[in-house]
């Protein structure tokens, strides 16, 4: 079996070599036939044909060999899809969830991250979601892929067996920045997950740094840039205060993007479009205070 930075890697490239090689053997077996028949039985050697009506032994070897290649090739298909998808009762749940365009991450001590942070050696569980569109976690290095789908949970399962930083994708197109929709895994040793994982955080002191890690957490940050850059949103630089061309109901109009403007934005984004955007905002769920603390952020970016 081949080794990889995850058990399942290791089972996919086993697999996959079994069949190329099978298929290389058969190539070579078929091409090497098609040779000597051409010699063989070219005109000159044999210029009158002869007519074969049966080969029992050459009938049962090519019915017999066909149907035990295909079943061993079932059989570690079978037996690799089992072990991929079913993991095993310890292993670690992370909850994942997809959304318009980032990766959310949230432990069973309640610690949150935008990266996925694994130990080394022990068998994780990914119980995934999405907020909005059809999304999918793939992690190339590990050979594992899954369908993050709004409204119900899917999962996958692996073992980091080396550390290293490994790229996260989503591979099902959900949108103008789908290519943009990256993470990292980072695999740790199992005393540095640990201590990662048992570490308290630490407490934000004003509102203004709360208010930017709520825009990072709820992924307003994947559409919306903070230093002037146009992304499929609007950017939040210098946008508090500023007068702001808006669609609302088919009609053109201009507003001053205040508290009341950004509060109502945030809870009916399709309400006020504004002009040259996409009306793709979903409705983003935030406190009295959430709210408080992202005005108080958005503030900040003159």
């Amino acid at each position: 079996m081949f080794l990889g930075p995850s058990n399942i890697a290791g089972k996919i490239e086993t697999s996959f070599l079994i069949i190329v090689a099978s298929c290389v053997i058969l190539l070579a077996l078929v091409t090497i036939t098609m040779l000597v028949f051409l010699y063989r039985y070219n005109r000159k050697r044999t210029p009158v044909a002869t007519e074969i009506r049966e080969n029992l032994p050459l009938e049962v070897a090519w019915t017999v060999l066909p149907t035990v290649l295909v079943i061993a090739m079932f059989y570690f298909g079978w037996v690799d899809f089992d072990y991929i998808r079913n993991p095993p009762p310890n292993a670690m749940p992370i909850h994942v969830t997809a959304r318009q365009w980032s990766w959310g991450f949230s432990y069973e001590n309640g610690k949150q991250s935008d990266d996925l942070r694994v130990p080394v050696g022990t068998p994780v569980k990914l119980i995934m979601t999405s907020e909005d569109v059809l999304h999918c976690l793939f992690i190339p290095a590990y050979r594992v892929k899954e369908d993050c789908v709004p409204g119900m949970e899917t999962h996958l399962w692996f073992t980091a067996t080396e550390t290293g930083t490994y790229e996260i994708f989503c591979t099902e197109y959900c949108g103008l920045e789908h290519s943009h929709m990256r993470s990292q895994l980072i695999a740790m040793r199992e005393s540095d997950f640990n201590s990662w994982y048992a570490a308290k955080e630490k407490a934000v002191a004003t509102p203004e740094s709360r208010g930017k890690e709520l825009l990072q957490s709820k992924g307003c940050l994947g559409c919306h840039t903070t230093d002037g850059t146009k992304k499929v949103g609007p950017t939040f630089k210098g946008l508090y205060g500023r007068k702001v061309t808006v669609m609302t109901n088919g009609k053109e109009r201009t507003v001053t993007a205040d508290d009341e403007y950004i509060e109502h934005s945030i809870e009916d984004p399709k309400a006020d479009i504004v002009k040259g955007f996409p009306p793709i905002m979903p409705a983003i769920p935030a406190t009295d205070e959430e709210m408080k603390d992202i005005i108080a952020y958005l503030k900040t970016l003159k």
